[in-house]
């Protein structure tokens, strides 16, 4: 995507809910199969990190779509880089310094252009399951003038089995990259296990919400065109599930907040160039690999009229969900026994009401 501008209103909720808007531009290539983002997030109980007994990405499949987008991607794309400074401003909240972090396949550019000075980041391993995404990056790193003095180093593996030794980093930073697992559950629980006491995980992962829009013209078009429905879309993770995630996998402190962008582009087919430039289209192994022309075009037609604006543009929803957690250690703050405090609610309610009156 390559965005003219982007900004942000913000309001109050439990949950922080902002929208933010670009406006995207460029070349639109032939509309795919189908376009999707996902998390594997098959809710077994249990604390210890396993190969997911439920496959449901095709994770051959994502690897070679992660190579084709090493070499589609852009320079600059709005909408990850926004993502990455967000996930990033968390550091900011920090007094603490991580001195190795480790940086998980995703927006990897992304993360290594909004990093500048964070988290007095001495040492940065980036990890992608894509050979291809892994020479880009250290192409672009190499190319860099503003490498801030970090040593980078990186690493081609899969985030299923991640290949770093237990208590070895301070920081592991994923940014819309683990919504593709199996087994959410079990990647967040060896992130915790190759934190050091009192490491810090951030994630940003795509939220139920995202492409809504899609969903919906899809449906239409397939119903229409074919009588029925076919999986083009992946089930993605709610705002609820966040907290879940981070408890089950054991991090202490847990801390979900939802961002909400809307991507204006000039046509559907453009939409999907975006999709396939980030490497989230389908990679469902129960996937339909045949979409007939007339279906691909009734859904750009679809879309077009139901949700297409004043200026010729269409909208498109992405939901992120941000998660902070922290490995366990004794300086951390910790609740109190149950049954220990010495002011009850109700004196508590009596003695505000009194001030009032």
């Amino acid at each position: 995507m390559r965005g003219a501008f982007l900004y942000r209103t913000a309001s109050s909720a439990n949950l922080k809910s902002r929208a933010r808007t670009a406006t995207a531009a460029g070349a639109a290539y032939k509309l795919l199969a189908s376009a999707s983002l996902s998390t594997g997030y098959d809710g077994e109980e249990g604390g210890l990190p396993s190969a997911s007994k439920v496959k449901i990405f095709d994770r051959e499949l994502k690897r070679r779509q992660r190579d084709r987008a090493a070499w589609l991607s852009t320079s600059k794309d709005p909408f990850a880089d926004a993502v990455a400074e967000n996930l990033l401003d968390r550091l900011e909240d920090c007094k603490k310094t991580f001195p190795t972090a480790l940086c998980l396949g995703g927006s990897l550019a992304a993360i290594r252009r909004q990093l500048r000075g964070q988290g007095s980041i001495e040492k940065l391993i980036m990890m992608d399951t894509s050979h291809d995404m892994i020479k880009s990056c250290r192409q672009a790193n190499e190319g860099a003038s503003n490498n801030g003095n970090i040593e980078t180093s990186f690493v081609v593996g899969d985030e299923e089995f991640l290949p770093m030794k237990e208590s070895s980093v301070d920081l592991v930073i994923s940014c819309l990259g683990l919504h593709w697992t199996n087994d959410l559950p079990g990647a967040m629980i060896q992130c915790k296990l190759a934190l050091k006491p009192d490491g810090l995980f951030l994630a940003a992962i795509l939220g139920g919400e995202t492409l809504k829009e899609l969903r919906i013209a899809c449906t239409v078009a397939q119903m229409e065109r074919e009588g029925g429905i076919s999986p083009r879309m992946s089930p993605l993770a709610q705002v609820r599930d966040a907290g879940n995630l981070l408890t089950r996998a054991g991090f202490t402190l847990p801390g979900v907040d939802v961002d909400e962008y809307t991507v204006k582009y000039r046509s559907a087919l453009e939409l999907i160039d975006h999709l396939r430039a980030m490497g989230e289209t389908n990679a469902l192994l129960q996937r339909s690999n045949i979409l007939k022309r007339e279906t691909a075009l009734a859904t750009a037609a679809v879309y077009e009229s139901m949700f297409g604006a004043e200026d010729g543009t269409i909208p498109a929803t992405f939901q992120v969900i941000y998660m902070t957690g922290w490995k366990e250690h004794h300086s951390q703050q910790k609740p109190k026994t149950r049954g220990s405090a010495t002011v009850s609610f109700q004196d508590l309610h009596k003695h505000l009401a009194t001030d009032q009156s």
